[in-house]
């Protein structure tokens, strides 16, 4: 008869057994859940400019013709191929055949030049409008052929053709894409519960089967509070925070054995934009002093608990042709106080500071208000609802004294050339760098353009530039796939998947 101890040790054996056949078994787990701090008001990126937006549906739902991958470079989509004329006024584009919209509509030519010209028409309120305005004329000598006839050269084209304001749409869905989105992407909408969640799955039919998720299901949670989002994480109610909302709880993460803690690059320029439409900020010596009154790694330690990156100009360290320009107006309060004076303003003025209610923007507002007053500059903050209410009153209003945002389009200088743009800036010399940028096919021309760019920014001060927010990712050690830095606003899923 066996042994007591013997038994145990058989059945102990057995379980493990069991256990090990199990997991061997086992289906792997096939949805994710990702908590997003801002909730689009919108799920279509061509008719709004909100990040948010295409952080949920760019690369998931909707695709362009080209796209930008995790390093940021520019790559073939819904574009098999493209070829450009000698002197860069002509790009052919060979479409893919066989793809369809989740409605079962091909994609073709014709959905193309339709989702181009709905994009720089008349009535057209795609954030990106101006870049489409290069456009002079398309043809469509068949399905799978596009021709882009230009006003002149674009070197930046193919680059802005991946954004999220350059999917392609299907016609027939156009009008309804922004509470039922239809693309050809990996993933179809399936639900969006206002105030809580949006929900996609796998699209079975994709047409890249190289590229067919793993997920089954996704789920964007909308989770506005930092603490909150901490404590979903901590739970499991969330399996990943791709944009962790408070800095100064992000190293308690760091021991915990479940959790990927992962600090990458992002596009997300955080300025503090001025009216020059307005007294005294019409006056570039007010705004030259405002910025020396900044301490900027100051700032960035204690509303970011260091982690971001200072920046003198429109522009971070990883765009081509970058210039550290922070020691144009570097942190030097009496030098501030002798510049006021010089401006009329021995003893300071006061000022409004329009401060979305992003954690970010309350810090940095607060710690600007502190040390502006160490010049005489008294800044009253104004809490200001973002996107909604700072839309129609900074971005389009233009009713402000100053504002704090993080620009998150990748290599975005050019709206200091917008001649109706919130700062109200206008630079002739701006204009003509930015418009030879723009017209260079040489990279090494315009990247000289864009150097000389960012100076002439640098010395003007439109706004107060602060840092490039970091990205601070939180997720379950498990997942692989997700996206360390961020080349452009966006939670790409497509290659998401869970270790066995």
């Amino acid at each position: 008869m066996l042994s007591s101890r013997l038994l145990r040790t058989a059945a102990a054996a057995a379980l493990t057994l069991l256990a090990l056949a199990a997991q061997a078994t086992a289906e792997p787990r096939d949805t994710i859940t990702l908590a997003m701090s801002i909730e689009p008001a919108g799920l279509d990126p061509t008719i709004a400019a909100p990040a948010a937006i295409g952080q949920v549906v760019w690369q998931n739902v909707f695709e362009g013709l080209t796209r930008i991958d995790a390093d940021g470079k520019v790559l073939p989509q819904l574009a098999e191929s493209w070829a450009v004329s000698e002197d860069g006024r002509t790009i052919t584009f060979r479409l893919r055949a066989n793809v369809a919209f989740h409605n079962g509509a091909a994609f073709d030519s014709a959905s193309a030049l339709f989702t181009l010209d709905r994009a720089r028409g008349e009535t057209s309120t795609n954030p990106q409008k101006q870049f489409f305005q290069v456009i002079d004329r398309i043809e469509t000598p068949d399905a799978a052929t596009l021709v882009l006839h230009l006003k002149e050269p674009s070197g930046n084209l193919l680059y802005r053709l991946a954004w999220p304001a350059a999917v392609m749409v299907e016609p027939g869905s156009a009008d309804t894409n922004r509470s039922q989105p239809i693309g050809t992407g990996p993933f179809r909408f399936a639900e969006w519960r206002p105030g809580d969640r949006v929900r996609l799955e796998r699209a079975d039919s994709y047409w890249d089967e190289a590229h067919r998720p793993a997920l089954r299901q996704a789920e964007f949670r909308f989770i506005a509070d930092a603490q909150a989002q901490a404590a979903a994480i901590r739970a499991g109610d969330v399996d990943a925070i791709p944009e962790f909302g408070a800095p100064e709880l992000y190293r308690s993460f760091e021991a915990d054995p479940r959790l990927a803690s992962v600090v990458g690059n992002t596009e997300l320029k955080v300025v503090a934009g001025m009216n020059a439409r307005r007294k005294p900020f019409d006056d570039p010596r007010v705004r030259r002093a405002l910025m020396m009154a900044v301490d900027r790694a100051g700032l960035v330690e204690a509303a970011m608990s260091g982690y971001g990156h200072p920046i003198g100009s429109h522009y971070t360290p990883n765009d081509p042709g970058y210039r550290d320009l922070t020691g144009v107006a570097p942190y030097d309060p009496e030098a501030a106080k002798a510049l006021l004076t010089e401006a009329g303003f021995p003893d300071g003025f006061r000022a409004t500071i329009r401060t979305p209610q992003m954690t970010y923007a309350t810090r940095s507002s607060e710690i600007l208000q502190a040390l502006l007053a160490e010049v005489g500059v008294t800044l009253d903050i104004v809490p200001t609802e973002f996107p909604a209410v700072w839309v129609d009153q900074v971005l389009n209003g233009h009713d402000f004294d100053m504002t704090i945002v993080a620009h998150a389009e990748p290599m975005d200088i050019g709206i200091y050339a917008r001649p109706d743009y919130y700062f109200g800036y206008h630079s002739e010399a701006f204009d003509r760098e930015n418009r030879e940028a723009e017209r260079a096919t040489d990279e090494a021309a315009r990247l000289a353009h864009y150097g000389r760019a960012q100076e002439i920014l640098a010395e003007d001060v439109p706004a107060l530039y602060l840092f490039v927010m970091p990205k601070l990712g939180l997720w379950d050690k498990r997942l692989t796939g997700l996206w360390a830095d961020e080349p452009i606003p966006s939670n790409d899923l497509t290659d998401v998947r869970w270790a066995p």
